[in-house]
């Protein structure tokens, strides 16, 4: 089979650019609803829609920040859009091509690091304009991620600063109130913990440098004390939003004015029903007919309040603002939901409490922070429990997440938020639990024991692992490697973007790459830990600016100063290996955004390559500091074949392991000779082998070509991953796995004496994915028809192109002979 798959993909290899040989169904439209509102025009009345409700797309957990979703018939709103938000939605298929506002309270990386990819995604989704609300940094924002997005082409990002008037569309018309602290400055905002400083680095360094990467790329740029002036921050500001809903009008009874003896049915009817919808009276025949006679009363303009506060500070300005007062008490408009962002101590403080007080018993209230217990991530809770029951060690189960504190106690009607709680607007005001997750594991064992020949499979794998010879020597805990993400591009319900945690020791670690949501990961793996683990991080490696592999960096940096601060830590600067490139990223977002710098000490990648000249004295201690830290002998780099300025790293430990990690590259000669013996090879394999084409097109690799890289460099082990989220589960095999080679699942933990294990678990993961696997082999096999199929037709369509009363052409006798 497999000989015969490689004679056909030789065969329509060469004919591939001439199309497919049969006619193409059209892609369904995603913006359909674009285009229906395109044809209503821009004369449109604000009629009111039917149906509205909030759902909570996450509930201020630390794995998942907090985010809310918005639905009417006419449009989608975001407010905020932390990391792993764009996941969530995916997961529970709220529709991000749908999006046409978000915003956002504040500019925090809490509130905004999922925004970048959320902006790339839409992009791609082809949606043609995105509008952001919030703090002013917005546009300050948009040009900083375009350092390693490239430019936003193909869709309208327009930035609403809080100044600007009222916005108002077919659902709705919002308010934005921005809300000043009380505590002005750089302490204000941060993560509700004490401000840290941290320790005296390894040198005095310059603020900021030229931008040009010419004569300084040897150089440290990120200082302690790094400069003071705020520039573009103003962590002191965050935007409130109030919502008013368009008045709804009433419907027409039809069998009413039946009854009344109106011309129902015919042409004449239609301005009386004009008439009685805008609440005037009729007269017909002669007769008053009032509009409650044939027509429900209209559905009032409720509102509603998404407020942000952070500390203590806001609680003052909160109270005394001027706008919110016009909407507590006997208000135009009653406001039906207030939600609350905010930390317990603000929950707690008595002034707050009598705010809430004050939108009287009618409003409802719903709180999101840290002490809302919820499952957000149901998908990987269910994976990692059945692939759990193949191996309890390598395949740990995650971590409780539910918060085990009382959260303060309100006298108005609060609820606390769960992932996809509901509050409906219209048509009826109430809460909806029906689609709130319920995560049972005994549920997804039983599912997982009722597949055919899964429990024999793994009663064969774990006799097969029981049989096998004993381990030369005695097994060691260190170096332990968590597979964080192991999926590509974007973040999935079941496969997270690329980081993979390297544990040296047990008060040692360190991150191959870093992408969206790699703290969420921690969380879930660590549960309670997660700032002990955050405590031992020595150093991040950033292999390329692909934002599916760094965007992640700002969290992990931000909590890392709360977990040190709990654990009565100094801060002091997290070392950071990456392309110089990445200094224009953090250094814009640092100026405009949010204060980061005091938390980075950059490695220039270039300078950790085998023949690099270090000429800056800086960096070279820095170099130390990491070898010393992380007990390695060696920490290399190379330039790999992907993007520019993408690196491949390789660990030398004092004690001999070598672990080399690919990032993203097609097949790399550089990377083979830095790999040499290397004990573990991570490897990328974002595509099965037959895409060989799609590979080089994407600069990345197939199954095959990972494995065959790792057994030139004599690597003895090679794991796979950074797959295509097209293998969600599972990607397909090849003829190459032998028992040197294993796939990387997301929250995957092995060390060097699980390495003649790995390969004795695939049985029973093929049994587990059988279903999965079958129609990936399905869809394999179509497209190789359909590529023999176009290879036929090739050859036939000279042929065909002839006419049969014309004698062929030289050209037409020269194609046959071919």
């Amino acid at each position: 089979m497999w000989a015969l798959r490689s004679l056909l993909r030789a065969a329509a290899g060469r004919t591939m650019s001439q199309g497919p040989a049969r006619r193409q169904r059209p892609p369904k439209d995603p913006l359909r609803h674009l285009r229906t509102r395109e044809k209503r025009g821009q004369s449109w009345e604000p009629g009111g829609p039917n149906t509205v409700y909030l759902q909570v797309v996450a509930a201020g957990g630390r794995d998942a920040g907090a985010a809310l979703y918005v639905f009417s018939e006419y449009n989608r709103y975001l407010f905020n859009c932390g990391e792993g938000v764009q996941r969530l939605m995916q997961e529970h298929k709220l529709k991000v091509a749908r999006l046409d506002n978000i915003f956002l309270t504040r500019m925090h990386w809490y509130n905004v690091g999922g925004l970048c990819g959320m902006i790339l995604t839409l992009k791609e989704t082809g949606l043609p304009k995105c509008v952001l609300s919030g703090p002013p940094q917005l546009e300050k924002y948009l040009e900083a991620i375009k350092v390693f997005s490239g430019p936003l082409k193909g869709i309208d990002l327009a930035v609403r600063p809080h100044s600007a008037p009222e916005y108002k569309d077919e659902t709705m018309t919002v308010f934005q109130i921005p809300i000043h602290s009380e505590y002005k400055g750089e302490q204000s905002c941060r993560d509700h913990q004490p401000a840290q400083r941290p320790e005296r680095p390894l040198g005095r360094l310059s603020p900021k440098q030229p931008s040009d990467s010419g004569s300084t790329e040897n150089e440290q740029h990120f200082p302690d004390g790094v400069s003071q002036k705020m520039d573009g921050r103003d962590p002191s500001l965050v935007v409130a939003f109030v919502c008013k809903l368009h008045v709804k009008k009433g419907n027409f009874l039809v069998l009413k004015a039946k009854e009344l003896g109106l011309p129902v049915g015919t042409a004449a009817i239609a301005p009386i029903i004009a008439a009685v919808k805008d609440g005037k009276s009729v007269t017909f025949e002669g007769r008053e007919i009032l509009p409650e006679e044939i027509c429900t009363p209209p559905d009032p303009g409720l509102a509603f309040v998404v407020v942000e506060c952070p500390d203590e500070g806001f609680i003052q300005p909160i109270c005394e603002n001027a706008v919110f007062k016009r909407y507590q008490g006997k208000a135009d408009a009653p406001v039906a939901l207030v939600v609350h962002l905010a930390p317990e101590s603000v929950l707690l403080d008595s002034r707050y409490q009598q705010w809430m007080e004050r939108f009287g018993p009618d409003t409802q209230h719903l709180i999101l922070n840290e002490n809302c217990a919820s499952v957000h991530n149901l998908r990987s809770h269910k994976i990692q429990t059945q692939l759990n029951l193949i191996h309890p060690d390598i395949f740990p189960p995650l971590a409780d997440l539910r918060h085990k504190g009382e959260g303060a106690t309100s006298r108005v009607p609060a609820v606390r938020a769960e992932c996809l709680l509901k509050y409906q607007l219209r048509p009826r005001r109430e809460w909806q639990r029906d689609a709130i997750l319920t995560c049972n594991p005994d549920e997804f064992t039983a599912e997982a024991l009722e597949l055919p020949d899964f429990q024999e499979s793994i009663q064969e794998s774990r006799k097969s692992v029981q049989d096998g010879p004993a381990p030369a020597e005695k097994r060691s805990q260190y170096p332990e490697i968590v597979f964080l993400g192991t999926g590509s591009a974007i973040p999935m319900k079941i496969r997270n973007v690329s980081s993979t945690l390297v544990n040296i020791s047990s008060d040692r670690s360190l991150l191959l790459d870093c992408g969206e949501g790699t703290l969420g990961q921690l969380c879930r793996h660590y549960g309670d830990e997660v700032d002990r683990v955050l405590g031992t991080l020595a150093a991040v490696f950033v292999s390329h600016l692909h934002a599916d592999h760094h965007t992640g960096l700002l969290n992990i940096l931000l909590q890392r100063e709360r977990a040190l601060a709990s654990l009565g830590k100094p801060l002091h600067p997290l070392l950071v290996v990456a392309p110089t490139q990445l200094r224009a990223w953090l250094q814009q977002y640092h100026d405009q955004c949010q204060e980061i710098l005091h938390h980075i000490n950059l490695i220039p990648a270039k300078c950790l390559q085998k023949t690099a000249e270090v000429s800056s004295p800086i960096v070279e201690k820095l170099i130390s500091s990491l070898l010393e830290m992380c007990d390695l002998e060696k920490f290399q780099t190379c330039l790999v074949r992907h993007c520019r300025h993408a690196f491949g790293c390789a660990l030398v430990h004092a004690s001999g392991w070598k672990v080399v990690y690919s990032g993203d590259t097609m097949p790399c000669d550089a990377l083979v000779q830095m790999g040499k013996d290397a004990t573990l090879l991570i490897h990328e394999a974002t595509l099965e082998d037959g895409l060989e084409e799609e590979a080089v097109e994407k600069t990345h690799s197939t199954t095959s070509q990972a494995i065959a890289v790792g057994m030139q460099m004599n690597a003895k082990f090679i794991m796979l991953n950074h797959f295509s989220q097209r293998y969600a589960k599972i990607p397909l095999f090849s003829p190459d796995f032998n028992n040197r080679v294993g796939i990387a699942f997301d929250h995957m933990k092995v060390c060097f004496g699980d390495f003649p294990t790995v390969p004795k678990l695939i049985p029973p993961l093929k049994a587990l994915f059988a279903g999965d696997l079958e129609e990936m082999e399905e869809r394999r096999e179509k497209r190789e028809l359909r590529l023999l199929r176009a290879a036929l037709l090739s050859r036939e369509s000279p042929q065909k192109r002839v006419p049969r009363d014309e004698p062929p052409s030289p050209q037409s006798k020269k194609a046959r002979a071919q």
